[in-house]
């Protein structure tokens, strides 16, 4: 039998792991679904964001910014406060996210293209009608997805949780 630390280890997989992992829950028709982000300070806007994210199909897939990556966004040098193995190992305690794979790239649409979801999910300040790719409001990844005949969809944010926003509260 498997520990609870060890499960929360388990959901931590490699770009090469998930993509064994996707195959195997697409050959039993389960819908797979990603999104992405860095999830620095995990608050209620997040968990409800995952979780609306989660019912839009049978499996959760999180890409999650490395590091470096978060850093290259811009967010603050003080970012991100939680490395990335912290950040990993808290989502991974969600009972909605079902894998999480990090990426180092500005964008994730590297792995976007490697995993094939059926489903692209990001928050409501994202547009999934959007094709200008200089766009702010457009889904990175959401041409590869349509592509494959999958769906891009916006989750709506919990107003008033950010982790800007807790973090300036800190600051006061």
């Amino acid at each position: 039998m498997i520990n609870r630390t060890d499960y929360l280890g388990a959901k931590i997989a490699t770009l090469e792991e998930a993509i064994q992992q996707i195959e195997i829950w697409k050959l039993s028709s389960q819908k797979v679904v990603f999104t992405n982000g860095c999830f620095d300070i995990l608050h209620k806007g997040h968990v409800t964001y995952l979780a609306q994210t989660a019912e839009r199909g049978n499996r959760l897939i999180l890409g999650l910014n490395t590091d470096a990556s978060v850093k290259r966004l811009g967010k603050g040098d003080d970012r991100p406060i939680n490395n990335e193995d912290a950040r990993a190992t808290v989502l991974a305690a969600l009972s909605c996210v079902d894998l999480i794979v990090f990426f180092d790239d500005d964008t994730p649409i590297d792995l976007i293209r490697e995993l094939k979801p059926n489903v692209l999910a990001k928050g409501a300040d994202y547009d999934p009608n959007e094709t200008d790719s200089t766009s702010k409001k457009y889904i990175v990844g959401s041409d590869i997805v349509k592509a494959n005949g999958g769906e891009v969809v916006a989750i709506p944010l919990v107003e008033g949780f950010s982790t800007t926003n807790i973090l300036k509260k800190l600051k006061e």
